[in-house]
């Protein structure tokens, strides 16, 4: 660990908010034992998150649109006639015996900046950050001794293509931001050569000492865990290493954890819940995040047109609609090969950010209210939550009108313990009803973004406000606009 990375480390960890921090408890090898110890308050509070994609699959950086172009050599190696296409397309590219690990030297990252990424990550309002340290090819971003010794080659971006510790960069330029780093970590790897012939050694020899590494060097805030599904978590020997993790480790005291530590533990065991391309979760009963790429794909995928993208706007919702829920959006992007981040990508966090500015008030630091939105009349939609892929577009749902006879979200709540916020989904024209709403006797209403107070008539539970008239340029922002009710509460959904 670099001298700068070690003093911001123990700085971040002095700190530190939430946690089991302090706290000297000692967890057990055990689930029952590990799940009583409390997501550290950082992550319930930041929010939104970046996640990244990025290595050897971004020399290629193509798949099937709709799939994720992060699985190419796993997709390409596949006899399956469904997989045809990405056979065809390698072939005719590159041919039909190019091997995927002769990609390495051509993955050289000489455009990457990390001081510039962290600077765009700030801009956009992002608190967290989550690049991969390798994926299920096993191209480890840092200097991992396990990732060549094992594969019997170069096979980390320290010793073939950058010749430079992506990860250890990335670290300190997102630390000196102010902001808290992690990493996702694939606990296995498609084609590594003991994963294939004997899994209990690769667990051992490989898989725990270089996660202890990796945790080693840099202390990372939180840990995104995948490629779990082939075993149990007692196979994966995840109980061990999570209980290095809370009592040894440097992270000890700071780190938040999600739930894929083996294949029975997915909304069961580790610290937040995951959903990937669903709804998130009802509530905050228990930590969520939702993760989702900005097209389709994780990693870059040159197949996925601008069409295939989410607008600014899209994403706003996204995350206005999971804040309100109690969850956390890490939203993805897919880097180039050469170290530079697309600039639709750019784009689409720079005009969060620009939102944020406006309104992060109503999102970071903030808990579920009790209920998420207010919907219009008129008949509701089916409200379904899962972990994957869940058909559920928030923008079908929003508006400040019946849609045809059904109801949509007219107004997104989240809370603090000082006030309430009620989030309108578009401009809700001169007056808005909020409905359910105790307000305190005094209170005054705002708009953030907008100086003074805004007139409020009160009908029993129900609130009239009237909104600024500020004309077609005057607006404080763009899409979602905030009002803020200090004190108040709103009554909870039944």
């Amino acid at each position: 660990m670099s001298s700068l990375r070690l003093s911001l480390f123990l700085l971040a960890a002095s700190v530190a908010v939430g946690a089991a921090p302090g706290d000297s408890k000692t967890y057990a090898p055990t689930w029952a034992s590990l799940d009583t110890r409390p997501t550290p308050e950082w992550f319930l509070d930041a929010k939104f998150g970046v996640f990244i994609h990025w290595g050897v699959y971004a020399v290629p950086a193509w798949g099937k649109v709709g799939e994720y172009s992060e699985w190419y050599w796993r997709r390409v190696k596949s006899t399956a006639e469904k997989e045809a296409v990405w056979r065809d397309f390698h072939a005719r590219n590159y041919g039909a015996n190019f091997d995927y690990m002769d990609f390495a030297p051509q993955f050289r990252a000489e455009l990457y900046d990390a001081k510039q990424w962290a600077s765009l990550f700030a801009r956009a309002g992002v608190k967290y950050v989550v690049p991969t340290s390798k994926h299920h090819d096993g191209f480890a971003l840092w200097p991992s001794a396990e990732a060549s010794r094992t594969w019997g080659r170069p096979w980390n971006s320290a010793e073939i293509g950058p010749k430079r510790d992506l990860l250890g960069e990335l670290a300190d330029a997102t630390r000196a931001a102010g902001l808290k780093f992690g990493f996702y970590y694939s606990l296995y790897e498609w084609f590594n050569p003991l994963w294939l012939k004997d899994r209990p050694r690769y667990v051992a020899e490989h898989m725990i000492p270089q996660f202890k590494d990796v945790v080693s060097r840099y202390a990372p805030a939180i840990i995104f865990s995948d490629g779990e599904w082939d075993l149990p978590s007692k196979d994966w020997r995840s109980e061990e290493l999570l209980a290095w993790l809370f009592n040894e480790s440097p992270s000890r005291d700071h780190v938040v954890i999600n739930d894929r530590w083996g294949k029975d533990c997915r909304h069961k065991h580790g610290g937040y819940w995951t959903t990937e391309y669903a709804a998130g979760l009802k509530d905050g009963a228990h930590p969520w995040e939702e993760s989702r790429g900005m097209a389709h794909s994780y990693g870059l995928n040159r197949a996925e047109r601008v069409d295939d993208y989410k607008t600014a706007r899209e994403f706003i919702f996204v995350l206005i609609d999971l804040v309100s829920r109690g969850g956390n959006l890490l939203l993805d992007i897919g880097p180039a090969a050469d170290g530079t981040i697309p600039p639709l990508m750019e784009q689409r966090l720079l005009e969060m950010g620009d939102w944020l500015k406006v309104n992060g008030e109503a999102i970071y630091g903030t808990r579920f209210a009790g209920r998420s939105c207010q919907w219009t009349t008129g008949t509701r939609p089916e409200q379904k939550y899962g972990e994957y892929k869940v058909k559920y577009n928030v923008m079908d749902q929003i508006g400040q009108a019946p849609r045809d006879g059904a109801a949509v979200k007219q107004v997104f709540f989240t809370k603090k313990p000082d006030a309430l916020y009620a989030i309108t989904a578009g401009w809700p024209g001169r007056q808005i009803v909020l409905r359910d709403i105790t307000l305190p006797a005094g209170a005054h209403v705002s708009l953030l973004g907008v100086p003074g107070d805004l007139p409020v008539r009160r009908e029993g539970k129900n609130l009239t406000v009237t909104m600024p008239d500020l004309g077609p340029d005057g607006a404080p922002c763009r899409y979602a606009y905030t009002l803020k009710l200090p004190g108040a509460t709103v009554v909870p959904e039944p």
